[in-house]
């Protein structure tokens, strides 16, 4: 199955990303991939996609990854609503999750009256 994703390169603190198209069992750090189509540096807010290349290779099956789906959306590529990628849980669900249970009562078992005597 191929996949449409974001490939990390540049230095230390400062990324940038190719649009690769590569088999999904391909590593995404390192990895190969088929084809080169487009890039993105979030330093610059610089994005470039070829946009023929990536509809070729959607109608060939390769399924776009979450961030690159709404790359793709916001860039007019594909037409559709963004894809949610970070779920934000309330604060009331939290706090039911991290109250902590009482503990159970140990029974202890009361000494016999021949131990009491003794």
């Amino acid at each position: 199955m191929l996949k449409i994703r974001l490939f990390r390169t540049g230095k230390k603190n400062q990324p940038s990303f190719k649009v690769v198209v590569t088999n999904k069992t391909n590593a995404p750090a390192g990895g190969r991939y088929l084809e080169q189509v487009g890039f993105s540096n979030p330093l610059t807010k610089e994005k470039n996609l070829n946009t023929e290349r990536i509809q070729y290779w959607i109608s060939r099956g390769a399924k776009p990854s979450d961030t690159v789906h709404n790359m793709l959306v916001s860039g007019g590529v594909i037409k559709g609503k963004k894809i949610p990628i970070h779920t934000i849980v309330p604060v009331q669900e939290k706090a039911q999750e991290t109250v902590p249970t009482e503990p159970k009562e140990k029974s202890t078992p009361e000494p016999k009256e021949e131990e009491k005597s003794a």
